[in-house]
């Protein structure tokens, strides 16, 4: 870019970012007043300024928005785990566990078979479906939780926050498995299994 066209472009970028800040410090404020999930405001608001909506943002570089999703996971999680006492960890931990391995094999195997039988996908496909669909998203476990008024018991309520931490590898094994199933033209069968077992006891 030409430094004759400077300081434009830059100051375009820092208004375009203070307005998307400004907005989302707003939204925060008010999902905690209505109840509203915090990230369901920011996915409209990231929605409303990207190429589809009014604000016409263009933005395709898809590793970064991996490299930053990533970064914004972990220090969800690290702020979920400095606000979750140890002694609750524990007692929760067994039932967690469960919801976040066999709980999530069968949500995508009840929304598999939900997609094959309503609305007539291949059995890869319908469970490769609920296979994307069958974890639970930890920021928005966290933010209703802790900002709805929701007044769980505490067993519960960590068990949830807990469940909703461990349960992206499995969801990831059997998203990439049934990806690689979906290529090769083979059926799903024991072998992918076998493989979900061995992935998380690696």
């Amino acid at each position: 870019m030409p430094i004759t066209t400077e300081p434009l472009p830059t100051a375009f970028l820092l208004a375009v970012c203070g307005a998307l800040l400004a907005l989302s410090v707003l939204f925060s404020r008010a999902s905690g007043r209505f109840g509203i999930p915090v990230a369901l405001l920011f996915l409209g608001v990231g929605m409303a300024a990207g190429s589809d909506g009014p604000g016409g943002i263009a933005f395709d570089n898809y590793g970064f928005a991996f490299r930053l999703g990533t970064v914004a996971l972990v220090l969800i999680l690290f702020d979920g785990g400095l606000n979750t006492p140890l002694a609750a960890i524990h007692a929760a931990l067994k039932p967690a566990a469960v919801l976040a391995t066999v709980g999530v094999v069968a949500t995508a195997a009840l929304m598999g078979a939900a997609a094959h039988f309503i609305f007539g996908f291949g059995w890869t496909q319908a469970l490769l479906l609920g296979a994307i669909v069958s974890s639970t998203d930890a920021a928005a476990v966290f933010s209703v939780l802790r900002g709805s008024g929701l007044h769980l018991k505490r067993r519960v309520g960590t068990t949830l926050e807990l469940e909703s931490g461990l349960n992206d590898p499995m969801a990831v094994i059997l998203t990439t498995g049934l990806t690689h199933t979906l290529a090769s033209g083979k059926p799903p069968g024991w072998d992918l299994a076998v493989e979900a077992v061995v992935q998380m006891g690696v």
